[in-house]
């Protein structure tokens, strides 16, 4: 198992490296096309509206399989925490449950509220990502939640992969979200893209570094409008697709890791074991010994 997981680990972190260029493009020319419109149109886009929240929808993003370490706690555990937050806030959720341990996890505490379980197969796919976004387009356009968070299992290295929560919708908000109370309910962890200020200029805020807002230097044959439209489903497919291939590689690094220490451990415990059998096989022989020798002294005498 721990070869099989070595050989897969490798081409989903491929995914997963190959995949971040585009994410990341994608997201400057949507910054650019958005602060074009903002600035010269004022137009408001439907999903990057912030409204005040009353609920707020968790995508959860486990895996289908079991032996790979703490990999499927973790990241529950980290989910368990946003929901505790939450409930301390004030705010109502909803569970998206994005895989096969998820949502047995979920199936078992019937007191958390689950919208949709998702079974998301081994291999990420854009058609399995169009299906979760598709999903919580629907819930955010309907106002039935005013939040969209990813929690999953971001990929580091083979040796690292951390649980984190990543604000999906609405998109690039300017300041915080916050609750009907006026509270803010972002995670203190969260990742998500922000459009803030910095010495009056724009800048976009993820984790604690500001980066500066790129000249604009698209020509548009068509309105902006349109352009962020037709974006829009592209860049929530793609973040999902790459949270999926994130969460798909950690899971395989996790395992690997989890049948090496396995391995490492059955090594450790055959040796432990030969040790204590030969230490009593040794006992015996020579406890045999002195038998023969004793009873040889009692003839001769």
């Amino acid at each position: 198992m721990k070869l099989v997981a070595a050989a897969k680990v490798r081409k989903a972190q491929a995914a997963v490296v190959n995949g971040r260029p585009f994410s990341e493009s994608l997201v400057k020319v949507l910054f650019n096309v958005f602060v074009h419109i903002q600035q010269n149109e004022g137009i408001d886009i439907a999903l990057t509206q912030i409204r005040p929240v009353r609920k707020v929808a968790l995508v959860v993003m486990t895996g289908d399989r079991g032996l790979c370490g703490g990999f499927h706690n973790s990241v529950l555990k980290k989910a368990e925490d946003r929901m505790t937050e939450l409930r301390d806030l004030g705010v109502e959720y909803t569970v998206e449950s994005v895989g096969k341990k998820g949502n047995a996890y979920f199936k078992s505490r019937p007191s958390i509220p689950v919208d949709k379980f998702i079974d998301a197969g081994n291999v990420p796919t854009t058609r399995k990502a169009q299906v979760i976004a598709d999903e919580l387009f629907s819930l955010f356009m309907s106002e039935e939640v005013g939040k969209v968070e990813l929690v999953y299992t971001k990929f580091v290295s083979l040796m690292k992969f951390n649980p984190v929560i990543h604000t999906l919708l609405p998109l690039f908000p300017e300041g915080e979200v916050c609750g009907m109370d006026g509270r803010c309910i972002d995670a203190v962890d969260d990742e998500m893209f922000r459009l803030t200020t910095k010495d009056g200029k724009f800048a976009v805020e993820r984790d604690v570094v500001i980066t500066a807002t790129p000249v604009p230097t698209l020509q548009f044959e068509q309105e902006p409008i349109q352009i962020l439209e037709a974006l829009l489903p592209l860049y929530l497919n793609s973040q999902l697709l790459r949270s999926l291939h994130e969460s798909t590689a950690s899971e395989l690094a996790a395992r690997m890791n989890a049948m090496n220490t396995a391995s490492d451990n059955a090594f450790e415990l055959k040796r432990a074991l030969s040790i204590s059998y030969n230490r009593q096989r040794q006992a015996k022989i020579t406890g045999e010994l002195m038998e023969i020798v004793a009873g040889a002294n009692s003839a001769i005498s």
